[in-house]
């Protein structure tokens, strides 16, 4: 048993020693407030690519297939406990916008859809010459190979739901430890926007922080789920969702960086 909690470990700190872990983008992004442009193109990026971490899709199944059943539950509770956070996170970036923007560009932050439609017009200004931006979707290619990764979760063959599982791990770590972290100290710590976490728009970010959010949660699931599986066997296929995962961020996070951030900011 105690192995087994080293060998975790080992992981979560493999996680937590890759450069997407303590990104520079988190520090630019609370030097200084964002535009409301800016700060659209960043949360449409963003809540994309949150929205393709939510799906289990084929993944629960794979696990019960491989006789898993705990597993298969405890990553369905996280399934259950992403329900209904993408207007939650719709309605905070809409928020920014408008604190952000000379005049209210949001005028219903609750209208999903008229949020994120506006969140892109705005990534289609700034971000649409880039090489292999998807006008349709609003996408950069970084974006697109980040989300992919997710949609890998369509597969319910062994080598794939055991690697899902490593893609799983990785995830849940650096959301509570680094993303909704980050995410914190740019809009509510630095002050930039006047807003707290106790203000009904920013509820995505409060149900999602501390001690008890939903975050911590998830951590815990992965971390038991993963401990149950982990063996000679199956570590190098997590090993390789881990590593498809924490490289596909960074590259994502490399360019919301370096286009989106205030060239004062970056130094």
């Amino acid at each position: 048993m105690k192995d087994m909690a080293m060998a975790v470990e080992a992981l979560a700190r493999k996680v937590m020693n890759h450069r997407v872990f303590d990104h520079p983008m988190y520090r630019h992004w609370a030097c200084a407030p964002l535009p409301a442009a800016q700060s659209a193109a960043l949360f449409h990026q963003l809540q994309n690519f949150c929205a393709s971490t939510r799906l289990g899709m084929a993944f629960p199944q794979g696990l019960k297939n491989m006789g898993l059943p705990r597993q298969a539950e405890l990553m369905s509770e996280i399934e259950v406990s992403e329900g209904g956070h993408g207007p939650d996170l719709a309605r905070m970036a809409g928020h920014i916008v408008n604190l952000t923007g000379k005049e209210r560009v949001f005028d219903d932050l609750d209208d999903q859809a008229e949020v994120e439609a506006g969140l892109k017009r705005y990534s289609d200004q700034l971000l649409g010459d880039l090489p292999g931006y998807d006008r349709t979707s609003g996408l950069t290619r970084q974006a697109r190979e980040a989300i992919a990764v997710f949609q890998q979760r369509s597969r319910s063959d062994p080598e794939s739901t055991i690697r899902n599982l490593g893609i799983a791990f990785a995830l849940e770590l650096i959301s509570n430890r680094s993303l909704i972290p980050g995410e914190k100290r740019a809009l509510v710590d630095s002050g930039h926007y006047g807003v707290s976490l106790e203000d009904p728009e920013m509820y995505y970010l409060l149900d999602h922080w501390g001690e008890c959010g939903a975050e911590q949660q998830h951590e815990l699931n992965v971390r038991q789920a993963i401990a149950g599986v982990l063996n000679a066997e199956t570590e190098p296929l997590v090993l390789s969702g881990i590593d498809a995962f924490l490289d596909a961020l960074a590259a994502l996070w490399d360019v919301i960086d370096s286009q989106l951030l205030p060239a004062e900011a970056a130094v």
